[in-house]
């Protein structure tokens, strides 16, 4: 099972559809981060590699703020 931003994903759904189950990704950014990580659409999450997990973990650090950081941030915008 594949652990990315503190989130399992869902087994045996494409990475496009499952990365839409990490807050602050929608289908458009799923699209987004499996170009920027040369990933296929398709691939199901059953069959990502080691590599593939950790490329998708590296293009979301560098690009976006996602789950607990946009969460914390969301939360503060608020609170002001």
């Amino acid at each position: 099972m594949a652990r990315i931003a503190g989130v399992d994903l869902p087994r045996n759904k494409r990475v496009r559809i499952a990365l839409t189950y990490i807050y602050g990704i929608g289908e458009a950014r799923a699209k987004q981060i499996c170009d920027y990580a040369q990933i296929p659409e398709s691939l199901r999450t059953d069959d990502m590699t080691d590599a593939h997990i950790a490329k998708i973990r590296e293009v979301m650090e560098s690009k976006w703020k996602v789950e607990g950081d946009l969460r914390r941030d969301v939360g503060l915008s608020i609170n002001d």
